[in-house]
């Protein structure tokens, strides 16, 4: 009995001494050392490093037509990226600079470098361009008079009212020998810079946003690009339009617009590659006909 009960005995501490052995062997496969000698287990060291960044939101203030158009085709590619992109569609041109001077916009889409300038000028703030994306040609639109060559002494032609804007307009009418400009007068040009004015055209000047609904009640219209497209124009429509190797395409790119202290922010240049890439250059040239120009692609 005493016999039969030591082979049990030793039986059991063989199988407790292989278990033990067996075990030890197993360990290296379940954890691994890293750096400062930390163990962790080898499910945490696969996890590729893209997989461990905690994901962005980038709040971005747009106009309707065509910048949110533009950011929701970017959505989606900036996902991949680790970026949730949050539009805040925004009809004015006042309120998307004011959204990133109060922090409650990361950036914004919707105007161009010397609108901005301007705006920094007029409100003392310090906003800065983190890249061009497209250009949106200005046009003169039919309101009465069907035809340029049919304007009258004393034609009513409606411009926008702010001053970058207004200046692109003028140069318009100026390159369709309408008016004429003084000399250097350029992108800074005012009605006061109107040095011909044969027809003694009179100028009704507007919200931007106001033009197109302005149209039934004057000659013409000189129209901002996106503002004609969310009023249901055309480029194709337009009685004149920017010439695109002209002074206004070199000028008045559509940016991204955000704080200074932003502006090398991560999440914020890759917006911009992104929208200066090819699947953005494509879309806009398949969506908008003319309309709107990729300054990239």
């Amino acid at each position: 009995m005493k016999s039969i009960f030591k082979k049990i005995l030793t039986a059991g501490l063989l199988l407790a001494v292989t278990g033990s052995f067996a075990a030890c062997a197993k360990a290296p496969e379940a954890t691994t050392k890293v750096d400062g000698g930390t163990v962790t287990s080898n499910a945490e060291a696969d996890i590729k490093p893209d997989e461990q960044k905690a994901n962005v939101v980038l709040k971005v203030g747009a106009n309707i037509t065509p910048h949110s158009e533009i950011l929701e085709v970017a959505k989606p590619i900036l996902e991949t990226k680790g970026i949730t992109l949050e539009i805040v569609k925004l009809e004015d041109s006042i309120t998307p600079n004011t959204g990133v001077i109060e922090g409650s916009l990361d950036a914004n889409y919707f105007q161009h470098v010397p609108y901005l300038e301007q705006f920094n000028k007029e409100n003392n703030s310090t906003l800065v361009s983190a890249g061009a994306v497209h250009y949106e040609p200005f046009g003169v639109y039919a309101g009465k008079v069907k035809n340029l060559k049919d304007l009258k002494e004393g034609a009513v032609v409606a411009v926008p009212n702010n001053v970058t804007n207004e200046a692109r307009a003028l140069l318009l009418l100026a390159q369709e020998n309408i008016i004429k400009l003084k000399d250097g007068a350029g992108i800074n040009a005012t009605i006061a810079d109107i040095a011909e004015n044969p027809l003694n055209i009179k100028f009704k000047e507007l919200a931007p946003e106001q033009l197109v609904a302005a149209l039934p009640d004057v000659d013409v219209a000189v129209i901002n690009g996106n503002y004609a497209i969310e009023g249901g124009l055309h480029v194709s429509q337009a009685l004149a339009v920017e010439a695109n190797d002209g002074l206004a395409a070199k000028t008045y790119g559509n940016i991204i617009a955000t704080s200074a202290e932003k502006a090398n922010d991560p999440a914020v240049k890759t917006l911009v590659e992104v929208l200066q890439g090819p699947e953005i250059a494509k879309f806009i040239k398949e969506k908008y006909d003319g309309a709107v120009v990729p300054l990239f692609g």
